[in-house]
């Protein structure tokens, strides 16, 4: 089956467009590519409707949300994972309407630790971090410096959370819905499946026509997220092609297989251009010198960070595989080449 996309019209900022019965979508402006985010409303009844995910917290933000909602009454506010821009406004949501935030636990304990970060030591691993894997003094941006930059999309948190897990069905309303876990984009994303709808709001994991993020970050400088977000699509077997797929960005579509036969013809195609790059490269390369071969976008001290933790997902990969091996050079900087 092909991928086919909905043809429905997105919704205008501050509007809600029944996209399934009892399924409302809202869509938000965004200051970075992509240049929105899809969040969704879920019809309880009398009890209210579910928020899942938030935006960022910006004053435009709130105006849309408030615009949207209406006099609708709201029962919960559901995040998938913890970037700014899927967990941002949650404190304010649920302050404003007094309801629970739900999530994993590994999404609520990441967001609280990447919040937190700022110290010295924080700082003085960060730079070292980046400088073992290539990146220039000059090239740090706000790395270098103890401003968290997670904080300006997430200034606060909810103080608790009402705790999501994998394969465990929650009602909203009449209608169950099961998390289904994606990993390797961050720790513990809730992907939400409805089977008796058959619409599965896949959030950053399933998106129709880019692939996620998938990085290596300070904190676990020897990762492997490329590795965790492979096998994480194995656990989409059971939803069917033809099941309507909520994205956080984009246009909702149907043939989620195809989907992600995509994604991992796509990462299997970056592996084979590094394997290719270890055998013109005998002195191996760092994550910084992988940049050409992996983006066509420019790579400066604004998404030097996302850059490098890609490269190195896909590096780490060919590592586990045993496809590489790393030497670290005479200036201190990991290099990587070919294992044999």
């Amino acid at each position: 089956m092909s991928i086919t996309y909905d043809p429905a019209e997105p919704p205008a900022p501050g509007h809600v467009l029944e996209i399934r019965p009892r399924l409302g979508w809202v869509r938000m402006p965004l200051p970075f590519p992509p240049d929105h985010i899809n969040l969704w409303l879920l019809d309880e009844g009398a009890a209210g409707f579910a928020i899942v995910d938030t935006g960022l917290h910006r004053d435009d933000s709130k105006a849309h949300w408030l615009a949207a909602i209406g006099s609708r009454k709201i029962s919960r506010v559901i995040c998938t994972h913890f970037h700014p821009d899927h967990m941002g406004l949650a404190a304010w949501l649920c302050a404003h309407f007094g309801v629970e935030l739900w999530t994993t636990l590994g999404e609520y304990y990441t967001a609280r630790a990447v919040h937190a970060q700022g110290s010295e030591a924080d700082v003085a691993h960060k730079v070292d971090f980046y400088s073992a894997n290539g990146v220039a003094a000059d090239a740090m941006g706000h790395f270098a410096s103890p401003q968290n930059i997670y904080r300006r999309g997430v200034p606060e948190l909810p103080a608790f959370y009402r705790r999501l897990q994998g394969g465990h069905s929650f009602a909203v309303g009449e209608t169950a819905w099961t998390p289904i876990i994606g990993r390797g984009h961050c720790p513990e994303h809730a992907c939400l499946w409805a089977p008796q709808m058959n619409v599965l709001i896949g959030g950053d994991i399933l998106l129709p026509r880019i692939t996620p993020n998938i990085g290596v970050w300070p904190a676990e400088p020897l990762a492997d997220p490329l590795g965790d977000y492979l096998a994480c699509l194995d656990v989409f077997f059971d939803v069917p092609e033809d099941a309507l797929i909520l994205p956080a960005h984009g246009q909702p579509y149907t043939g989620v297989h195809q989907r992600i036969a995509e994604i991992r013809a796509h990462h299997a195609e970056r592996l084979d251009v590094l394997r290719a790059a270890f055998a013109a490269t005998p002195n191996g390369l760092s994550a910084v010198d992988c940049f050409p071969l992996l983006f066509k976008r420019p790579i400066g001290p604004h998404n030097v960070g996302l850059a490098v933790g890609e490269a190195l997902a896909h590096l780490h990969r060919l590592e586990c595989q045993g496809d590489a091996r790393r030497v670290r050079d005479a200036q201190g900087v990991w290099r990587f080449s070919a294992a044999s």
